[in-house]
């Protein structure tokens, strides 16, 4: 129903914020220069110019070109906590040590008003910084060319204005304000649920499963119905002055299969901004909070618990770390995102950006559902809350520590398995799905099409809501990005220019980034660069294409194999310290065409195999009379040991692979047999060829005719 009137926005799936995509950096001497020529500017200029050009004034938020790629860039100068704090102690800024960040008394506030508010935040990990007060945020070096300016001139403190920020276009600007109407034409066309008469009410909250949340609840949160499409609005407010800043809208359709399927979107896109829902009801003095991952989760427990609650802005996929800074006042955070096992493992990646000290995780199960659920089954919210367990463990754990994680396991056997395939079901018989903290390795013939099935594969993830980062080092970004751009409007949109646009928008709202190197790199900076994109943007899955590419930076007179089993131990540790999934791409050995190829073809040592928890191989058998045909082969699944092989067909206008099950191509499971019974098989197998080349040696031919050459075979 949102289609036609939103123009594409309706995707779930939106990218992270673009002040952290797009990083721009100025040297110190060249802030100087311009800081003291726009507070001349900014002083002379007419009151309406002073938000406009370079300026990042108190409302105006940073956008990015719309041809502009998400990309991750390498920190150009890689900070530590220990490197902040030993600044601010040179500059003598009194700091506080905070779970996820350093508090400071913002520079943008004058020093007057200022009393003894920290309200400026440096985030620990990456430096970034906030300051609540203004909303001005920007980058640790931007911070330090602040403070050498306020240091220079005298100042104790600085204009909100005096950041560069981008130069907006006419188009993003028009597409910001239109962005910010559209906020203020949703919110004062909505109704106010308990303005509606009481039957039209009560068949909204049926629909929206909310039977049990009491008006007094939804006035509270002032939750209101957008009536054109029937959808609730939560809003958004932020600020100093807790003003309307963005509103998110659920609407829910009924399906062919009489289920009901509920659809979000939000004004503005979550790439140019992010708030919490409910954050302006909590208070300063208020020490715990519950975070949940859905706005009526929030209600639910503010609503039976009583507790401070706040709503991540796109649920369980992304704790964006320009929000840490809200949270930080408080002492105890329980982490209530759900009731499945994808919210529990969220919820233990999520404690890592907060502080393990201070949070606590309510462990779903029968007892423990979601917030929702368990307001309409009657349970005990304080008691659920009360019950839930430190994040923080120790190095050793004991089964009775594990008890409910494997009941967890066993209970919810189809979510353990991980995220399913849509576009290859037959993988899905096979692995089951795709789990984080494993390393898969794919191979491949060379020209077969690796690149081109594994950046299907990983699209297909991530239009599930797979956060994903793509390490290209052998073709740029510009050509991967078009071949997968292809692969998700199923067309050759070169053909079809007029619709470029419209999937584009599309493609854009993906949670899909790229790494901007190519060609040769050095390891330790594309582990570094990997690390931070998990931080920065829940990373679940990076791909990295490929191996041979990226050992060209090390030393040459070292081993190439021992160069090579160090990467793949370092993508090891890194898949399970992170719990995020790794596909390496591997070329093989070179082997003859007429030979598939096998776990042992892949090059380098039995390393990459032994590491790995999933093998998967592109077989191709070359054909003179017509294109190859291909296959995908699992010939290693550590998660439950099927291994098997389909046929796949390729479809060029696409550049997509459909996986068919036909005949004796029907997916078969493999099983290891023992040496001697394998022997004894293949002598079985020879004594019944040489009964059958006797028998028809001995049977008269009987048909008319020339020959066929079939009697042979």
């Amino acid at each position: 129903m949102w289609r036609g009137l939103l123009k594409g926005t309706t995707c779930l799936l939106q990218v992270a914020a673009p002040e952290f995509l797009h990083p721009r950096r100025f040297s110190s001497h060249c802030v100087r220069l311009l800081t003291q020529r726009l507070f001349k500017w900014n002083s002379e200029a007419p009151l309406g110019c002073q938000t406009k050009g370079y300026l990042l004034a108190h409302n105006v938020i940073r956008a990015y070109k719309k041809d502009a790629m998400s990309t991750v860039e390498f920190p150009m100068s890689p900070i530590t906590v220990t490197d902040i704090k030993q600044y601010l102690r040179s500059k003598d800024i009194p700091f506080l040590d905070g779970y996820s960040c350093l508090h400071i008394q913002s520079i943008f506030v004058d020093a007057s008003a200022r009393k003894d508010s920290f309200s400026l935040f440096i985030d620990k990990t990456t430096g970034q910084f906030l300051c609540k007060d203004t909303l001005v945020e920007g980058s640790w070096e931007d911070l330090q060319d602040c403070l050498e300016v306020m240091q220079t001139d005298g100042q104790d403190f600085l204009s909100s204005r005096v950041l560069l920020g981008y130069h907006e276009s006419a188009e993003e600007q028009e597409e910001r304000e239109r962005e910010l109407r559209e906020v203020q034409r949703i919110w004062s066309s909505s109704v106010p649920l308990t303005d509606l008469p009481e039957d039209e009410a009560q068949l909204i909250k049926v629909m929206f499963q909310i039977t049990k949340i009491s008006n007094t609840t939804l006035k509270k949160f002032r939750v209101r119905l957008f009536k054109p499409t029937k959808s609730l609005v939560f809003p958004w407010f932020g600020g100093p002055d807790s003003s309307l800043k963005g509103v998110k809208l659920l609407s829910a359709q009924s399906t062919d299969d009489d289920k009901v399927t509920y659809n979000e979107v939000t004004f503005p896109k979550c790439n140019s901004y992010c708030n919490l829902f409910g954050l302006h009801l909590v208070g300063r003095m208020d020490l715990e909070v519950v975070l949940t991952g859905h706005e009526l989760d929030t209600m639910a427990v503010s609503q039976a618990a009583g507790l401070p609650s706040v709503a991540l802005p796109r649920g369980v996929s992304c704790l964006p770390p320009v929000l840490l800074p809200y949270l930080e006042q408080f002492k105890r955070v329980t982490l209530w995102l759900g009731g499945d096992i994808r919210s529990w493992e969220a919820s233990k990646i999520f404690s890592r950006k907060l502080g393990l000290r201070r949070c606590s995780l309510v462990r779903p199960g029968e007892y423990r559902p979601c917030p929702v659920k368990a307001l309409a089954s009657g349970k005990n919210f304080s008691h659920i809350i009360k019950s839930s367990i430190p994040a923080a463990h120790k190095s050793i754990v004991s089964f009775k520590q594990l008890r409910e994680d494997v009941y967890g396991e066993l209970m919810n056997t189809d979510q353990v398995a991980g995220v399913k395939w849509a576009r290859f079901p037959e993988l899905n018989r096979i692995l089951k799905g795709h789990r984080k903290g494993e390393l898969t390795v794919f191979t491949g013939p060379t020209g077969s099409g690796k690149t081109t099935f594994i950046s299907e594969l990983a699209l297909d993830l991530c239009m599930q809501g797979v956060n994903t980062l793509w390490g290209s080092f052998e073709i740029n970004n510009v050509r991967l990005a078009k071949i997968m751009l292809t692969q998700f409007a199923m067309q050759r949109l070169e053909e079809n220019l007029e619709q470029y646009d419209f999937w584009a928008d599309k493609f854009e709202e993906l949670p899909l980034y790229f790494m901007t190197f190519h060609g040769q790199q050095n390891i330790k900076t594309v582990l570094d660069t990997m690390q931070h994109a998990v931080y920065m943007y829940d990373i679940n899955h990076v791909i990295i294409d490929n191996l041979q590419f990226m050992m060209g930076q090390e030393n040459l007179s070292v081993d190439k194999f021992a160069v090579q089993d160090h990467i793949i131990g370092a993508f090891r540790k890194f898949a399970t310290n992170s719990t995020c999934h790794v596909t390496l791409i591997i070329h093989p050995r070179k082997e003859e065409d007429d030979r598939e190829l096998q776990t042992a073809s892949i090059f380098g040592s039995a390393k990459a195999s032994q590491e790995a928890d999933n093998v998967l191989i592109l077989q191709e058998k070359k054909l003179v009379t017509c294109p190859g045909r291909r296959s995908l082969q699992v010939t290693k699944n550590r998660f439950d040991g099927d291994v098997g092989i389909f046929p796949l067909d390729f479809i060029k206008s696409s550049l997509t692979f459909l996986s068919s099950v036909k005949g004796k191509h029907k997916l078969r499971k493999v099983t290891s047999k023992p040496e001697n019974e394998e022997a004894e098989g293949t002598g079985k197998k020879e004594e019944v060829k040489k009964e059958k080349v006797t028998k028809t040696a001995k049977t008269p031919r009987t048909l008319k005719g020339p020959a066929t050459g079939n009697e042979s075979k």
